[in-house]
């Protein structure tokens, strides 16, 4: 993916406590470490809300459970 040059305005009370958080030092850093813990943060809930739900799992599968245990 390629990126983008942008301006924009940034709370800086913010903007340090989110470095301080992320352990960044740079605004590019603390913004791009942002978007990759929102990221994760929703991957951990759509995994998390499929487990709950049980969904694509395949412990009903008596094959795959068999398997699943080793002697």
């Amino acid at each position: 993916m390629g990126t983008r040059k942008t301006s924009v305005e940034i709370d800086e009370d913010l903007l340090e406590a989110a470095k301080r958080i992320l352990e960044t030092t740079t605004v590019k850093d603390t913004v791009e470490e942002a978007f990759r813990e929102v990221t994760r943060v929703e991957a951990r809930r759509r995994e998390v809300e499929a487990l709950t739900r049980m969904e694509e799992l395949d412990l009903a599968d008596p094959d795959i459970m068999a398997r699943a245990w080793r002697s």
